[in-house]
């Protein structure tokens, strides 16, 4: 019953926040901590054997059922979740946000579909929490974005209807192959699937797989991400950039190669020849970039064109590495747009020529950009350097017979990442102040704990990583 609990309290919190003025933003912020604390207590006891499940019918004529569970990989995601949303709320608490109310309601809304989307052992109750986690985004960006938010909002809604019909279209037909009482649970998906001839496996592999790749984005399924990243509020860029994009990860993972293994061995070059690809593209796109916001965008394009790349490496190791990636990316790439928010509150200003003199003007904010950013490129003792090692050792010791290929191309984005990264942070942190601001202003209350949040993660996870691997490596 507590898995129900993390999609309810976040999704009646939100409903009630609609109808709150005043107390949106503190309805909000409980919520966010009360569903935190709920997702560490099913991560503290989720081990081994211990799948944590609940069930109930729903629509039996068609076999779908209300169906919750959780298993490492599952309250991982959950608990990444549960510590993102009070970051988020945290970082603009003193900021006045026009009709706050709805604002905070959909935020709220799109975190219960998430934890519906991780949850979920139907196919579709899952497809029903794909779109409840996408619907707020839509109106969040196009009713508090920026300029361009109405033309950008409406690339990202027909990117992502596309693939969620494709989907639809892919899970319906594996549920019709099955006439059962509980045709469309993950169990008997994945029966169906593997029972389909070579062929139709290959045809619902892209049919799922277009749909994930567009989440997550993935080489050449990513246009949509920078724009919608620059013009989102920064809270909803890290919705969309910390977690949205591991509802990908997790479908492929999840509901693609335990369903279709034929297909997915079968492209999966193709699928890795993919993701390389983006890695170096979006690396040298991020090289020449003047505005941080579509920096650390086409960053995390690359940084889940490994991710991506592991995940069809066809090992375990490859596999608990992108696990394990998965959730120190969230938390680093959270970190990135925390300080992107800080810097443009302060500067008024997205373009790093006109950014300066950080480390002397607000050398806290200053050393957490440092932090971060070294986590952002793995580096040892930061919580990025243990997935990524073992990201690239999957890789390494993958199936393909140009695994190694892969592997040296990869490291390519490692060091272009290194450029880019220590680029922007000589951009904003030190050198003369460019913005004409006369007076930077220290962290915030509110801005303390929320970076206080990431670097105690980053540090504890980079020295002593054991309780995440042994969250996940089960």
């Amino acid at each position: 019953m507590i898995l129900l609990l993390l999609i309810l309290i976040p999704l009646l919190t939100g409903l009630l926040t609609f109808l709150s003025k005043n107390a949106a933003k503190n309805i909000a912020l409980v919520s966010s901590f009360i569903t935190l604390a709920l997702a560490a207590y099913v991560s503290a006891n989720i081990g081994g054997a211990n799948v944590q499940a609940w069930s109930c019918q729903w629509i039996p004529a068609i076999g779908a059922q209300l169906s919750v569970a959780a298993d490492g990989m599952a309250a991982m995601l959950c608990l990444l979740t549960g510590i993102i949303f009070p970051v988020v709320l945290l970082i603009n608490r003193n900021k006045e946000i026009e009709n706050q109310a709805s604002y905070y309601a959909l935020i709220l809304l799109s975190q219960a579909g998430l934890m519906g989307v991780f949850l979920a052992a139907d196919a579709l109750l899952f497809y029903f929490f794909w779109e409840l986690a996408l619907i707020p985004v839509y109106f969040l960006c196009s009713r508090w974005g920026g300029e361009r938010r109405i033309a950008v909002t409406f690339k990202f809604f027909v990117y992502t209807f596309v693939g969620s019909l494709m989907m639809l279209a892919g899970l319906i037909y594996l549920s019709m192959q099955n006439t059962g009482a509980n045709s469309m649970s993950i169990a008997s998906i994945i029966t169906v699937g593997k029972s389909l001839p070579g062929v139709q496996q290959q045809i619902i592999f892209w049919l799922l797989f277009i749909a994930f790749a567009i989440k997550m984005p993935i080489f050449p399924f990513h246009t949509w991400q920078p724009d919608a990243y620059e013009q989102a509020p920064t809270q909803v860029t890290i919705i969309l950039s910390a977690l949205m994009v591991k509802m990908g990860l997790y479908a492929v993972l999840r509901w693609l190669i335990p369903v279709l293994p034929y297909a997915t061995a079968y492209w999966a070059n193709t699928v890795m020849t993919l993701a390389i690809i983006g890695i170096v593209y979006a690396s040298l796109i991020a090289m020449v970039q003047s505005n941080i916001k579509r920096l650390i965008a086409y960053s995390s394009i690359a940084h889940m064109g490994l991710m991506c790349a592991a995940a069809f490496a066809g090992n375990d190791l490859s596999h608990h590495g992108l696990l394990v990636q998965m959730f120190n990316h969230g938390i680093n790439i959270t970190g990135m747009w925390v300080i992107v928010n800080m810097v443009e509150s302060r500067y008024g200003t997205l373009d790093l020529k006109k950014m300066g003199g950080l480390a002397t003007t607000a050398p806290a904010i200053a050393i957490a950009l440092v932090v971060i950013a070294f986590a952002n490129i793995a580096l040892p003792l930061t919580n990025g350097f243990v997935g990524e090692f073992m990201l690239f050792s999957g890789i390494f010791q993958g199936a393909s017979q140009y695994h190694v290929i892969f592997m040296v191309i990869a490291g390519l984005g490692v060091i272009l990442g290194a450029i880019y990264t220590l680029n922007m942070v000589q951009s904003v942190a030190y050198g003369e102040n460019n913005s004409g601001a006369a007076i930077v202003s220290k962290m915030s209350g509110a801005e303390y704990a929320a970076i206080a949040i990431i670097i105690a993660l980053i540090i504890v996870l980079g020295i002593f990583p054991q309780p995440l691997l042994d969250l996940v490596l089960l």
